[in-house]
């Protein structure tokens, strides 16, 4: 399990392949606000009502200057229709490994029903254009997050 990281702290670069068969590094994007997500599974209730919440409010997540990106452990196909059925218009990445959700500390133990696993830990981080983490946040609830987003980024 990845350490949690902190405002100020150097985002962990990655390159993940998107539902696309196209490849997105974070190191591209240097000079950019980019919102990285993690969400657990693609086509779920919780994940798609996030993934929705965030493609109903990027043309003004964009006019404010972010880019978003959506990660889970899905495989890229699984990402493509997922994108297609809820006609998503920001790239959704596949980390099948988790390597890059341990990066950035959205890895870890989890409880469920009384049953303690590992998984992905639904998270929210903001890289500055600068390479360094504006905001962390763990454990965030899919509804309403997008809206909780925007007031803490000073955008509502």
């Amino acid at each position: 399990m990845g350490e949690r990281l902190i405002p100020g702290a150097a985002a962990p670069d990655f390159a993940l392949p998107t539902s696309d068969g196209q490849t997105v590094t974070l190191a591209e994007l240097r000079g950019h606000k980019v919102i990285v997500y993690f969400y657990p599974a693609a086509s779920t209730p919780g994940c798609t009502k996030q993934a929705c919440d965030f493609r109903d409010n990027l043309a003004s997540l964009k006019a404010a200057g972010y880019t978003v990106l959506g990660i889970s452990p899905d495989a890229p196909a699984k990402l493509a229709t997922f994108v297609d059925k809820e006609q998503l218009t920001f790239p959704l990445l596949s980390d099948e490994d988790h390597a890059v959700a341990e990066a950035y500390g959205a890895w870890g133990e989890k409880k469920n029903y009384g049953r303690t696993y590992e998984g992905l830990i639904r998270s929210t981080i903001v890289v500055a254009e600068d390479g360094t983490i504006e905001v962390a946040q763990y454990n965030v609830r899919a509804t309403g997050h997008v809206a909780k987003l925007r007031r803490d980024l000073g955008l509502d």
